[in-house]
């Protein structure tokens, strides 16, 4: 625990590259937060939607997320056929970080555009599997995504971020999980549940067409190329705690005992590693950091320091 919070600099620059993929930390997508438009965006500031992304606990709910994505063949093929996630997986995190951050953080004319890119990368991704077409594009595809997306973002905030009901109400689930839709919208999903019940019982229906997550990506999510010796013990907390976060609908396909199933010791551990880690980093993310400064609210970003 000592010496998380007393990471050195340049530990926590080689974190800050490995989910923005940048060595500084901050990108060019990150720093158009700052200077792309002038007024808040599609989300409240310091509202829910900024509390839940903002927090460390998406670190856990980026695995869990995976998992869940890959119980659905559909979309499995789309992402294994059409990136290359094994090559370079952590450029694949970075991609889904952009996005994350840029909709969450960004003014609105920034997450439009964003969200026009996006759009555009899945416009070609298209194939079949078993005779059954996919498309990155489908609306109902998009809508399997945002439901694992969302429901394993909100279960991990629950397990292992920090209280917002205090912040929010008890209420907040539900405020997250329809204000979050609004992204999912943008890019094209239709159906999409407000509440956190109407999630649950969203992710429910899919049952028939999950399939078991195939042995190779539960491997490669449980242990990733190319970490360090104390990225890989920071990282067995996040798979660790991720087991635990999955959404009971899809926990048998992952081969995870899933939300709810124990693992008290598990999260324990987990969400000290990430408290050890919020003191390590500061508060905000650079993105967050980005986004305050653009709307009054915050200092300057380090990376503005003799910037033109």
């Amino acid at each position: 625990m000592r010496a998380l919070t007393s990471l050195p600099e340049q530990a926590r620059e080689a974190f800050r590259a490995r989910v923005s993929g940048d060595p500084t930390g901050a990108p060019d997508w990150v720093r158009d937060i700052a200077l792309v438009g002038t007024g808040p965006g599609w989300f409240e500031p310091d509202g829910v939607v900024w509390r839940v992304h903002g927090d460390l606990s998406t670190l856990v709910g980026g695995v869990a997320a995976l998992l869940g994505q890959g119980a659905h063949p559909l979309a499995l093929a789309g992402v294994q056929r059409h990136s290359a996630y094994r090559e370079d997986p952590w450029k694949r995190l970075a991609g889904t970080a952009r996005w994350l951050v840029v909709s969450t953080f960004g003014s609105v004319e920034l997450a439009e555009r964003e969200a026009a890119r996006v759009r555009g990368m899945h416009a070609p991704v298209r194939g079949r599997v078993g005779g059954t077409p996919y498309s990155a594009s489908d609306p109902a595809l998009l809508r399997w995504v945002h439901l694992a997306f969302t429901d394993a973002f909100l279960g991990a905030q629950q397990a292992v971020g920090r209280d917002l009901a205090s912040r929010f109400g008890r209420g907040w689930p539900d405020a997250y999980v329809g204000e979050w839709a609004r992204a999912a919208t943008e890019l094209g999903a239709t159906d999409l549940p407000t509440t956190a019940a109407e999630l649950a019982e969203a992710l429910a229906a899919y049952g028939p067409e999950l399939r078991p997550v195939p042995g190779h990506l539960r491997e490669f999510l449980a242990a990733p190329p190319g970490l360090s010796a104390p990225e890989r013990v920071v990282y067995r907390g996040l798979s660790g705690a991720a087991a635990y976060v999955v959404s009971p609908s899809i926990a048998g396909c992952a081969g995870v005992p899933g939300r709810g199933r124990g693992g008290r010791a598990q999260l324990a551990v987990t969400r000290a590693q990430l408290r050890a880690l919020g003191l390590a980093l500061g508060p905000y993310s650079p993105s967050e950091e980005a986004a305050r400064w653009r709307l009054r609210m915050g200092p300057a970003p380090a990376w503005t320091v003799g910037a033109a």
